[in-house]
């Protein structure tokens, strides 16, 4: 059978997709959508400009060929999955944990085991940076954000199920494994009172201990990189680790701010203000003088005035992000900020936007000078390019190998 995958929206579905491309290449071929047999549509629902994106997504996999079965999986199938049931009767709509399921139905195969190890995701397709998902689901209420609803309740898998997979990652010779989530911060494998429970923290020295001699004579053990945290679950725990480990778990984190303004903050319904953030920022910086921050960042927030964006142009410089993902606010019909009517005019939106993004290439060339001449291991990839543990793409080594951790200078 030829399939497609079809990926939108966040490192977690990406995951998720490379795991379904996993599973269907053990018995067919990975092929553009027009000679597919089977096209999985894994969609995305965080915004409304994402929403119109997965629509346009799966009428394209419709049109690409008039005879390919269609799946759709992920967020915007979860909120609404009528819509797309209706749109062609060769369209199923599957939940993500039916997905392997579903999947394995289609060759006749024994049904799917939630305890089975699933085909690894690596080699030739797939990247060189591995994704691993270890939870899911949000308890929290972002007034912008409607995952929550599409994912449901936090929920955390087994160390010992992580621990295991990513051991046989890094056997089968991934050298960097990015730990995902929708929440990743808020993992737990036990109880939330319990004191024995297994955080985040606790999880990462445990890959560390299990992966140690993992890896060929002459090669360096596998790293690990945590995909994004929200500032409430950056824990002593976790600072301590990243201080420690001499940068096997990678001295960059991706600590969503959103907003610079806490009155904005408070009306996005953020678990912090502007000074806890900073507080937070300079007290890593103190602890990791290496450490490298990536942001999110929402332009034009509803009721943003031209003040309140100027606090978030401060906080930004304050906390030299060495890279910020700016984007407008875009209405998510079904949260509470969608329907206020304060909303800002879309060129306003535009315009701030395009302001974050010109501080964030101002602020990222700061930092990239200021590492002028320091060495750190990079994971090269295809195409001649190599990622530093600081996330900053630079020119491979001639003849190093992709998926190889190697010393660069930058």
């Amino acid at each position: 059978m030829n399939f497609a995958v079809v990926n939108l929206g966040c490192k977690v579905n990406r995951v998720e997709s490379d795991d379904a491309a996993a599973r269907l290449a053990l018995r067919g071929v990975e092929t553009s959508e027009a000679s597919a047999d089977l096209i999985v549509v894994n969609t995305c629902t965080v915004t409304g400009e994402a929403e119109k994106k997965t629509r346009k997504a799966v009428r394209r996999a419709l049109r690409a060929n008039d005879h390919a079965r269609v799946l759709v999986t992920g967020c915007a199938a979860a909120i609404d999955a009528a819509f797309y049931e209706a749109l062609d009767e060769r369209v199923s709509v599957v939940g993500k944990a039916q997905l392997a399921q579903a999947i394995d139905a289609l060759f006749d195969e024994a049904p799917f085991s939630p305890g089975e190890d699933a085909p690894l995701h690596i080699g030739s397709g797939f990247r060189t940076r591995v994704g691993v998902k270890v939870q899911d689901g949000c308890d929290n209420a972002c007034t912008y954000c409607i995952v929550h609803v599409a994912r449901g309740r936090a929920t955390s898998r087994p160390a010992d199920d992580v621990v295991r997979e990513c051991a046989s990652y890094a056997r089968a010779g991934a050298r960097e494994i990015v730990l995902t989530g929708i929440n990743l911060g808020s993992y737990c494998d036990g109880g939330r009172r319990d004191p024995s429970a297994i955080r985040l923290a606790a999880l990462l020295r445990r890959l560390l201990d299990e992966t140690a001699d993992l890896h060929a004579p002459g090669e360096a053990p596998a790293r690990f990189r945590v995909s994004s945290i929200e500032p409430r679950d950056v824990d002593d725990a976790l600072i301590d680790l990243l201080a420690s480990a001499d940068g096997r778990v990678c001295r960059h984190l991706h600590l969503p701010l959103q907003a610079g303004s806490s009155k904005v903050l408070r009306e996005m319904a953020r678990p912090y203000d502007a000074e806890r953030f900073v507080a937070l920022v300079e007290r890593l910086y103190r602890r990791i003088p290496q450490l490298a921050l990536s942001t999110d960042i929402i332009a034009g927030f509803p009721g943003e005035t031209d003040a309140e964006f100027q606090e978030t142009l401060d906080v930004a410089r304050a906390c030299r992000f060495a890279k910020i993902h700016a984007f407008p606010y875009s209405p998510r019909i079904g949260t509470p900020a969608a329907e206020r009517a304060d909303q800002v005019p879309p060129a306003v939106k535009e315009a701030r936007a395009a302001m974050l993004r010109a501080l964030g290439d101002e602020l990222r060339a700061s930092e990239r000078a200021r590492r002028a001449g320091t060495v750190e291991l990079a994971l090269v990839e295809e195409g001649g390019v190599a990622m530093t543990e600081s996330y900053f793409e630079v020119p491979a080594p001639a003849g190093a190998a992709p998926g190889a951790l190697v010393e660069v200078t930058l």
